[in-house]
């Protein structure tokens, strides 16, 4: 029902199913409130949004200001403390001392019932006052009923700054009218700030004749750290099947020494809650976890609700899965691809025991310090099982984080973001023209991100995207720059800063000897020593995203008019921290174009400006309509500016 002050097109909001869910914030991440709020002829209105803690404790209070005259359109920013569970709602009333105050000056001064007006004035006054003593309403008051006084002085005293500013502040109100209570969910920082890393352990340290274990991959930590990663995300760690194991480049015949593929998981030696013996014991496992915390990363490791034909659940538990008329097991199908090594799982024939047994392997990873679960496929899981099953495992470890692995469709990568997935993969992967990365920039950072928080990965080990297969060096590190700043999570798997480009076949996006299927050796000291890697330029972006608050944040994303197609100008602002930047999109040629910043956007008042290229250390003075030019060639070249604005 339409209150008495209408309230309407109240944001953010998060709706599945017509029923609201959490809005998605991290603490001290700033949350701009809008509603159109109007009415009834010409009297003034005022708009308070209200913040409830999880007992429905008020905790902080905004007056809401209208965008810009006319636009019935109100808007208020506030922070959360910290994490835990929220509210807001948005009240609207009728503002009496605002109507006074309008229609007084305009009367007054035009000599049009003065004295009456100053009646109507120290009525407001007296119900403001109330049994309160307050000098600075009561001197007004006595000042609108001393007649002796001439009625525009007495208006004076009654509306000078500091009583509008209390009435602003303390406004008296009527006709209040109040919205819903909208959730707001805080999770840890992780949630949505994070730089992820992906190698799979049993490459590092691998010879010729042996496979890389915990042990070894343990060496390799302190690289990634180096490059200022935060999480390293290892795929399935599970034991392999070995029925219709398959062999490199995903070959039907495989040698008896390939290692087969971490996602068919499961045989004689365990399921989802063991390790495969190739990487060591449950003991490497937790050293492992262990070593990677003492050198700042969180380790994520990949949940995938699958199985090879060799699982112990396909003994225990054939009611899991689906069967043909014939009997037999039905596998993993994605015409024309086929995928016999897997069993997927039917959740409708013993949903709680699923259910059950998901969140004992959940729970028991945790208890060996895993923090981040990668949930392979969720698109093909069933929705409400996903809000349950996060619904269990935040009651008891809120602090534990969960990415989607969902290139799908949209609709569903968004519900999965609200039932409660934290972080999503995303289509960044393949968006590469300037038009393309405005349009999708906008998507994830007003229209969707109330509910979904994007992880821009630049590839993975199922995608190498067509504009990575020329190899040029210059497009992965555009690439790295665009993923780094545009999004505050982003993900690179390992090989990219190798510049590994070879697809299996043309027209495909997927690589050559893939890790998928083999142990892939890198000789990452010789790349090092010859300077053939992007290391230490991956190394730079990340700990230009440390240092700078502004690119922490994914609300606060502006794109900047430029004069070519080739070159894409934002924006990221956060408090007084200002980032700007610059990027080539073309890899293989210099391109030149004036930049017109926003200077309202940015909130630059001058007509000039100082600024400090984050990448190189350089300072230039900017302006409103800012020559650049970018040359990738070479080198020395150079794919973007990355500025921090001196306020000084």
């Amino acid at each position: 029902m339409i209150g008495r002050i209408p309230i309407t097109d109240v944001s953010p909001v998060s709706l599945l199913g017509g029923e609201l869910v959490p809005v998605k914030a991290i603490p001290d991440e700033a949350i701009m409130v809008s509603a159109t709020v109007f009415r009834e002829g010409h009297d003034a209105l005022g708009v308070q949004v209200i913040v409830l803690d999880s007992s429905g404790v008020e905790i902080d209070r905004k007056r809401m200001v209208e965008i810009w005259p006319g636009s019935d359109r109100y808007q208020a920013e506030f922070t959360l403390p910290n994490t835990g569970d929220f509210a807001f709602f948005i009240e609207s009333f009728d503002d009496p001392y605002a109507t006074w105050h309008h229609d007084s000056e305009i009367k007054i001064s035009a000599n049009i019932d003065p004295e009456l007006c100053c009646e109507i004035g120290s009525l407001i006054f007296e119900e403001a006052i109330g049994s309160s003593s307050n000098s600075l309403l009561t001197n007004a008051l006595e000042a609108l009923r001393n007649t002796s006084m001439a009625p525009a002085n007495r208006f004076s005293i009654a509306s000078s700054g500091d009583i509008r500013s209390y009435f602003y502040e303390k406004p008296t109100r009527r006709l209040v009218t109040k919205t819903d209570l909208f959730p707001i969910r805080v999770d840890r920082e992780r949630a949505l700030v994070g730089a992820w890393y992906e190698f799979f352990p049993r490459s590092e340290g691998a010879t010729a004749t042996t496979s890389g274990t915990f042990a070894t991959a343990t060496k390799r930590l302190t690289d990634v750290a180096e490059m200022g990663f935060d999480v390293l995300y290892l795929p399935p760690i599970h034991p392999i099947g070995q029925t219709f194991r398959k062999g490199a480049d995903n070959s039907l015949q495989p040698s008896a020494h390939e290692p087969g593929v971490p996602w068919a998981i499961g045989n004689r030696d365990g399921g989802h809650d063991a390790i495969n013996p190739e990487l060591g014991t449950m003991k490497d496992f937790e050293s492992f976890v262990s070593s990677a915390r003492a050198v700042g990363l969180e380790i994520a490791i990949d949940f995938a609700l699958q199985v090879s034909p060799d699982h112990p659940w396909v003994k225990l538990h054939p009611e899991w899965f689906n069967h043909r008329p014939d009997g037999t097991i039905a596998y993993a199908e994605n015409p024309p691809k086929k995928y016999q090594d897997i069993y997927p799982i039917n959740f409708d024939k013993d949903y709680k025991g699923i259910l059950d047994e998901a969140t004992r392997i959940i729970r028991l990873w945790v208890s060996k310090g895993v923090t981040i679960f990668r949930v392979d496929n969720p698109h093909t899981k069933p929705i409400h099982f996903w809000q349950e099953l996060l619904g269990i495992i935040r009651a008891q470890n809120p602090d534990v984080i969960f990415l989607a692995e969902a290139f799908t469709r949209p609709p569903m990568m968004h519900a999965l973001g609200k039932v409660g997935f934290h972080q999503s993969y995303t289509y960044f992967t393949w968006r590469t023209s300037k038009q393309e990365l405005i349009s999708y920039g906008n998507e994830v950072a007003s229209e969707t991100s109330a509910f979904f928080r994007p992880n821009f990965w630049v590839n993975t080990p199922d995608i190498l995207p067509f504009h990575l297969q020329t190899g040029i060096p210059a497009m992965f590190a555009l690439r790295a720059v665009l993923a780094s700043t545009l999004s505050p999570s982003w993900g690179m798997y390992a090989g990219y800063e190798l510049f590994e480009h070879e697809p299996l076949r043309e027209g495909g996006e997927e690589y050559k000897n893939s890790e998928k299927y083999q142990i892939r050796i890198r000789d990452w000291n010789g790349a090092r020593e010859k300077g053939h890697t992007l290391a230490p330029f991956i190394g730079t972006l990340n700990q230009i995203r440390k240092e700078h608050r502004a690119l922490q944040r994914l609300r606060n994303l502006i794109f900047h008019n430029t004069g070519s197609d080739a070159i894409i100008a934002y924006s990221k602002k956060e408090g007084s921290d200002l980032i700007l930047v610059v990027v080539n999109l073309d890899p293989t040629n210099p391109q030149e174009t004036v930049v017109h910043w926003d200077m309202n956007a940015l909130g630059i008042d001058s007509e000039k400006f100082a600024v400090t290229d984050l990448t190189d250390g350089t300072s230039f003075k900017w302006s409103r309509d800012t020559y650049i030019r970018l040359d990738p060639t070479g080198s020395h070249g150079k794919v973007a500016h990355i500025a921090h604005v001196n306020f000084g």
